[in-house]
């Protein structure tokens, strides 16, 4: 409550003037790392997107129920698949969800029902995923972008035909 006009006051009890703020100069690119048009893509480049951290988080509530040969590593099947899931979401322009890494899972196989034949076929792709970037970017190269758009139930369906939702040439 304001004090009344006959009550002293020091000068600084007095409110303060507002200094007016300048508007902010336009900002241009000019620094060597900055991009310029944008972020660039292609093969081996990656799929940024907003946190993509999260898709490891979500790819652990899968380890109980993946079925992997006696060669694979659970880490393996986990790193590729992840990598996957996340050109998925970035695909769509947003963070992670659980359903793209039940497409990725049911894509290789992971999730049950895999023919003998895509058992065989990823076997090499996803032997030492964990650990090579590399590894990871040609599983995803893989990937056709119709394939990534599909519903997860109809990849789940469609893997008797896997060769028709990966590029195996």
């Amino acid at each position: 409550m304001a004090a009344p006009e006959y009550v002293p006051v020091s000068l600084d009890e007095l409110p303060r003037l507002k200094e007016p703020i300048p508007a902010a100069k336009p900002w241009m690119a000019k620094r060597p790392a900055d991009l310029k048009g944008g972020q660039p893509y292609g093969p081996k480049l990656g799929s940024p997107g907003p946190d993509q951290g999260y898709a490891l988080h979500l790819a652990r509530r899968f380890v109980d129920r993946l079925q992997l040969s006696e060669t694979e590593q659970v880490d393996d099947a986990v790193a590729g698949c992840v990598a996957v899931a996340l050109k998925r979401a970035s695909l769509f322009g947003r963070a992670p969800v659980i359903w793209d890494l039940e497409l990725a899972f049911s894509l290789w196989g992971f999730l049950g029902g895999a023919p003998d034949e895509l058992v065989a076929f990823r076997r090499p792709l996803f032997e030492g995923a964990r650990h090579h970037y590399s590894k990871q970017r040609q599983i995803c190269d893989l990937v056709p972008e119709e394939t990534l758009r599909m519903a997860p139930e109809h990849v789940r369906h469609g893997l008797p035909a896997w060769r028709e939702l990966l590029k195996t040439e």
